[in-house]
């Protein structure tokens, strides 16, 4: 497991360098050229029509009829999946012995704990709420139907996309009307990144 993560952060350290040398060039090219950086900026502008693509979001897509009219198969099945899921992760689960098989033992072994176990809490939570919802709903779906009407919820995400479909130029046009700048603050922090990312490599 140690390999996975040093090859994760060479990756990462990479990638800094990378980002780093271009905010250099960008930022030089902004201080010294910002026509050019203006028309690079122009050639990378690029329009995406999202409506289309998440028109079906808007769509009412109701699921709860299959569920009410089989009750008892449904809340059954939800009873058994919740009190396995809560019997395993109370008494079963050793969230070290876990960690020690799936990644084995070394130096992030404290780090992958807590996640794991921030996961457990989560799946043990889960199951009280599932167990919960099964028996409602096995012995009284009607009670189950009117929660659900209570917490049923109508969003609309048109206006939200409506706003990306317009052409948002006024970020362009604060970086040129103070080239120098941005193109200073930028510089300093790509250089910095830059060295950071060296001295880390080193």
């Amino acid at each position: 497991m140690d390999i996975i993560w040093e090859i994760g952060f060479q990756a990462i350290k990479i990638l800094t360098l990378v980002v780093g040398i271009l905010g250099v060039m960008l930022s030089l090219l902004l201080l010294f050229a910002p026509n050019v950086t203006k028309t690079i900026s122009k050639m990378c502008n690029r329009y995406v029509d999202v409506d289309q693509k998440i028109h079906y979001l808007d769509k009412d897509i109701r699921t709860e009829s299959l569920i009410y009219r089989h009750n008892i198969i449904s809340g059954s099945c939800l009873i058994v999946g919740s009190a396995f899921t809560i019997a395993f992760l109370f008494y079963s689960l050793d969230v070290k012995s876990f960690v020690n098989v799936f990644f084995g033992p070394q130096k992030f072994a404290t780090t992958n704990e807590v996640i794991f176990s921030s996961f457990a809490l989560l799946g043990k939570m889960a199951g009280i709420i599932g167990l919960i919802i099964g028996s409602i709903l096995l012995f009284n779906p009607g009670q189950m139907r009117s929660i659900e009407n209570k917490m049923n919820t109508w969003f609309t995400t048109q206006r939200v996309f409506a706003r990306l479909d317009q052409n948002q130029g006024d970020f362009d046009s604060i970086i040129y009307q103070r080239p120098l700048l941005y193109g200073s603050i930028g510089l300093i922090t790509s250089i910095l990144l830059t060295v950071l990312a060296v001295t880390n490599m080193l």
